[in-house]
């Protein structure tokens, strides 16, 4: 092991104060973590949605599907709620948002844990990780928690030590990849970022001290995204003419190779013992050339299939612990990035498996590839009707212009677009797409269906074998199913009693 240089800020009584290395290093803390973890795949689990599944609905549809781990980017009440006594393991999220107050005050560390995360531990919610804010040192964040992460880091993992949670609760923090790199492109030649290096040194000192992961989320789409001449190959895990050697070791994978870089970077700073998390790692199926149930498949079955070799890295052989992005469709996901944010689900928005996925969950006595993707039950859909362009409307009138613009800036039309899946509609399909999106998004009101005068509501569905019309979940039906179930459970635990008293 490398002789760690400096000593470590840590929480105290009446604030920090920096302390030595302990003597049992952070080899102990690394086996401790190996034990505790149930290395292996999970979903993060994003509620960014129109029409949202029902949360018990999305439990039954983790479990039916083998998952047993979630990762949430808020401590949102439902979810949480409906994860209690259900056997999958939470990360939970706090937004970036609110890093500056948890920094500024130990105690509003220590009310957001007692709230969202003690609270729920009692309740039977199997909680592992606080996810201390999001990707925040992206440069597109303009440097606006650059002073605020480590401290608010410092300040819940204090409150989790107050509240007796540390030895089952870590915090971590989910990192881009960008926060470290190679001047060479070699993996053996990875460091931290030259602008935040010694901050990422004190987080990485931080988080060894507790037993804490270091995560990180690894996007080879995003690198097949921004150049145009990545070799597509190598993003994949069937082999690659783009591989790459570096010294003794080849790399034949984008993720293997960026892994190591991190691997590398924390080895070269005195922490090649620290756990990784691969905390987001999928493909997209929509809004991009490259974004396709196909590819998606490939890359997500051939990522599952690699963790599950157990074969590791080049430079960090053994289990990965790892979370797919995304468990659903999110049509409310910001698009800045490019419209493909919206389409990272393994399932659409309602639930349904968009491709085949194996081995998520171990094989058993009866199956040698393990479970597959097992869609959500009992889902109930608005009417059979779609709002369109009337056929008699002349592509020329003035009125559409405005028209699509309204309703793409007010629902999601980002499955329009060059290559992908409704790029064969003619102008007036994608007319209608738009005008459906908004009329399905707000529930199938009449008014949403107007448009000018220029959009009729139809009971012919306009989908074609690759582009989907599609009808919105019914919010109020499965509200409803979902209170009778809870009711149904009620009577269930309570009529035996009642029989008791009156007999």
């Amino acid at each position: 092991m490398v002789d760690l240089p400096y000593s470590i800020e840590v929480p105290a009584v009446g604030g920090m104060e920096r302390r030595p290395w302990p003597s049992w290093g952070p080899q102990a803390l690394l086996c401790f973590w190996l034990a505790r973890c149930a290395c292996g795949i999970g979903v993060n689990w994003g509620t960014q949605a129109s029409h949202p599944l029902p949360p018990s609905t999305a439990v039954e549809m983790l479990r039916a599907s083998g998952i047993d781990k979630v990762k949430l980017f808020d401590a949102e009440a439902a979810p949480l709620s409906a994860l209690a006594n259900s056997g999958i393991q939470v990360m939970v999220g706090i937004p970036n948002g609110m890093l500056a107050d948890l920094a500024a005050e130990e105690k509003a560390a220590r009310r957001w844990v007692a709230k969202n995360v003690s609270d729920y531990v009692d309740d039977g919610v199997d909680v592992r990780y606080v996810a201390v804010g999001n990707e925040p040192f992206l440069a597109a964040h303009n440097e606006s928690y650059l002073s605020t992460t480590l401290p608010a880091l410092q300040n819940i993992q204090a409150a989790l030590s107050a509240a007796g949670l540390s030895d089952r609760v870590k915090a971590t923090i989910p990192l881009n990849a960008d926060v470290y790199r190679s001047s060479t492109n070699k993996p053996s030649d990875g460091d931290f970022r030259a602008d935040i290096h010694d901050l990422m040194l004190s987080i990485a000192g931080f988080l060894s001290l507790n037993g804490s992961p270091f995560t990180v989320n690894i996007y080879p789409f995003i690198s097949l995204y921004d150049d145009p001449n990545f070799p597509i190959d190598y993003a994949f895990f069937d082999g690659s003419s783009s591989s790459i050697a570096d010294g003794s070791l080849t790399y034949s994978n984008v993720f293997d190779a960026n892994h190591d870089t991190l691997v590398a970077a924390l080895r070269r700073n005195g922490f090649g013992n620290l756990s990784i998390i691969v905390g987001e790692i999928g493909w997209p199926t929509d809004g991009d050339m490259n974004a396709n149930p196909q590819l998606a498949q490939r890359f997500n079955q051939g990522f599952v299939d690699h963790i599950a070799s157990g074969n590791g890295t080049p430079l960090r052989p053994g289990n990965v612990d790892a979370y797919l992005f995304s468990l659903v469709d999110e049509d409310r996901k910001s698009i800045d990035a490019g419209h493909f944010e919206r389409h990272w689900g393994i399932f659409a928005y309602d639930g349904m498996p968009k491709y085949e996925l194996r081995r998520l969950r171990a094989p058993t006595n009866n199956s040698s590839n393990g479970s597959s993707l097992v869609g959500a039950k009992n889902v109930e859909y608005l009417d059979r009707r779609w709002c369109v362009l009337k056929p008699w409307v002349s592509l020329d009138d003035t009125r559409i212009g405005p028209s699509v613009g309204y309703a793409c800036g007010r629902a999601d039309c980002t499955s329009l677009g060059y290559k992908t899946s409704c790029a064969d509609l003619d102008v007036r399909g994608n007319i209608s797409y738009a005008f459906n999106s908004y009329y399905q998004e707000n529930d199938q009101d009449g008014r949403a269906c107007v448009f000018s005068g220029l959009a009729v509501v139809t009971e012919e569905d306009p989908s074609n074998s690759t582009c989907r019309f599609e009808i919105m979940i019914d919010l109020g039906a499965m509200s409803s199913m979902n209170t009778v179930g809870v009711n149904v459970f009620l009577l269930y635990m309570i009529l035996p009693l009642l029989t008791m008293t009156l007999g």
